[in-house]
Order: structure tokens, then C-alpha cells, then sequence
């Protein structure tokens, strides 16, 4: 996966916009104005991530491209690495997980409003 896959798979997602709010080598993508990704345009071979604590934990175990977040919450960020040892589907799961972290902490009116938008 490359950072444009990245890019047009975040936007498919019901709600998302993107911005530059960082500086412009670093890719934002939000929900509800709430943070899910983030990338480096420069490097633009690793993501970072919000990820369930238990599940952070357990994805970094296992696999080596997954690290703490950089410059994140540690706890609650994970860097990942497009390195092409995880697969796109690992990959896609990680991003899937992160956007639904974010939208579940939305206020209920934004969600429906989102859910109502697809």
C-alpha cells in the first residue's frame, strides 16, 4: 500500500476530511473533527493510528511494523509500517479499527448525522 491507497481509502470513509493542520508534510484525517491518521507525505511509508489499549499491545507483540505511536499517545496511537510485511487487508483492519475508535467517541447527533450522509 502506498500513501495515495492510504489517502483514497481514508476518504471513502462516511465523513472524513483531510487537512494539513501540522505543516505540510504531515496528512491529517478526521471524522467529526476528531484525528484517526495521520502520515508523513515525505516518508509516506508509515501511518500512525488509534488503536484499543489491549489491542495496541497485543499488535505490537506480534508484529515488528507496529510501534508505539510517534509523537502520540503512546497508550493509545500505534505507528505502523507500509514496509510490504503486513498485508493490505492487516493494514486496511488497522485503519477500519482506528476510524471506529474515533467515530464511537462522537457525540450521538454528529454520529447519526454521518451515518445519515453516506
Amino acid at each position: 500500500m502506498n500513501i495515495e491507497e492510504l489517502r483514497e481509502y481514508c476518504l471513502q470513509k462516511p465523513g472524513v476530511t483531510e487537512g494539513l493542520p501540522f505543516g505540510e508534510d504531515t496528512l491529517v484525517f478526521k471524522v467529526g473533527e476528531k484525528l484517526f491518521l495521520l502520515t508523513s507525505i515525505s516518508k509516506g511509508n508509515q501511518f500512525n493510528v488509534k488503536c484499543d489499549p489491549e489491542l495496541a499491545i497485543e499488535l505490537r507483540e506480534r508484529y515488528p511494523e507496529v510501534q508505539p505511536g510517534y509523537h502520540m499517545n503512546k497508550k493509545l496511537w500505534n505507528t505502523v509500517h507500509m514496509d510490504g510485511v503486513l498485508t493490505r487487508k492487516q493494514l486496511l483492519e488497522m485503519i477500519d479499527h482506528s476510524y471506529e475508535q474515533v467515530f464511537k467517541g462522537l457525540p450521538k447527533r454528529l454520529q447519526e448525522e454521518i451515518s445519515h450522509s453516506k
